[in-house]
């Protein structure tokens, strides 16, 4: 293993005290330019390189930041990722990626983890059901930041979507299309806000057009093909079947389409899916899929902006932004009935 250089190793071959390479190293006005310029050469020369964490705890400022997202093979996180790289790279900072894997113990891991690295803000979509292991974050005056899946904080802010307009909105879709049986397969516990606004928007959107709302079409999944399979066995052990089916991943709806398919079932004639998230499978598969947009890499973009607000104001941890954004209905041929497809 190779020895790193160390400033008590470019003193000794400087013959000055450690003290003074230190500051001419960090430019310190007292050090005359022909020693600051002796002790970088020598520096370069012998292939020093700061300690970073060093640096941070010195400064109070590491230039990371911390990203927790249940997990990162989605098109969603990924863009979203990307869009918070894009927006904080022009301004020096880097991220630290970490996955929950829906796990809340994960979660608090990663959190401790990204505490000890001493970043500068944690950005973070909540696998967690309560509050409690935020408030560290918090103590230790780290700004902490929502994106999609959030918990209602005060001094917290946060960047999602319309999560009960988008559960609304699918839900009427496939009352438009003619369905009267409508399931909804929430990938996520209700104590998770997004899936209790999606699932409350698919209860209202039934109310408003007359349907009743009946517990055994609501069924909770992991998000995942296998789950969606899952689902549609349970489903079609009902005596009245569901002739459309709103799931709020589009990994559940895509094993959905599967099982159906495997079942001999014609989509969207017998039964119409829906899902959410607008992942690129949906549009590339044989049979394109309806869904909603979240538009992940404006939510990345959004939450980075939101953190550089905060440092520029005073009192930045106590800033509470709620940024709300405006889910978009993507039709396809997974709900578009046949008489209405031949009229687009």
């Amino acid at each position: 293993m190779v020895k790193k250089t160390t400033i008590y190793d470019i003193a000794k071959v400087l013959n000055v005290t450690a003290a003074t390479v230190s500051r001419a190293l960090n430019g310190n006005k007292n050090i005359s330019e022909a020693t600051r310029k002796l002790v970088e050469e020598t520096a370069a020369s012998m292939n020093y390189r700061p300690n970073k964490l060093a640096l941070a705890l010195k400064s109070g400022k590491s230039n990371n930041i911390g990203v927790i997202v249940p997990r990162i093979n989605t098109n969603f996180f990924g863009s979203v990722i990307r869009g918070i790289e894009d927006e904080l790279n022009p301004s020096g900072y880097h991220i630290i990626i970490c996955q929950s894997h829906n796990d809340e113990t994960k979660e608090l891991n990663n959190i401790e983890s990204l505490i000890n690295l001493q970043v500068d803000a944690i950005f973070m979509s909540t696998s967690s059901k309560n509050s409690k292991q935020f408030e560290k974050i918090l103590s230790k005056n780290i700004p902490l930041i929502f994106f999609d899946r959030k918990k209602t904080m005060s001094g917290v802010s946060s960047v999602t979507i319309d999560d009960y307009s988008g559960g609304y909105m699918a839900t009427r879709h496939l009352i438009e299309q003619g369905c009267t049986r409508i399931a909804h397969l929430a990938s996520g516990d209700f104590a998770i806000e997004i899936f209790h606004d999606r699932h409350e928007g698919y209860r209202q959107a039934l109310i408003d057009n007359g349907i009743d709302y009946r517990e055994e079409y609501v069924i909770h999944t992991r998000s995942s093909i296998s789950e969606g399979k899952a689902a549609v066995t349970e489903l079609f052990a009902l005596d009245e079947k569901p002739d459309g089916i709103f799931s709020s991943s589009d990994f559940v709806a895509l094993g959905v389409i599967q099982e159906l398919k495997a079942r001999g079932l014609r989509i969207p004639e017998d039964v119409s899916v829906i899902g959410f998230a607008n992942e690129p499978f949906t549009d590339f598969q044989e049979l394109s899929m309806s869904t909603i947009d979240q538009f992940p890499e404006q939510m990345g973009r959004l939450t980075a902006k939101v953190f550089l607000e905060q440092i520029e104001s005073p009192g930045m941890v106590q800033i509470d932004k709620k940024v709300v954004m405006k889910p978009e209905l993507i039709i396809r041929n997974s709900t578009i009935k046949k008489k209405l497809a031949e009229k687009i």
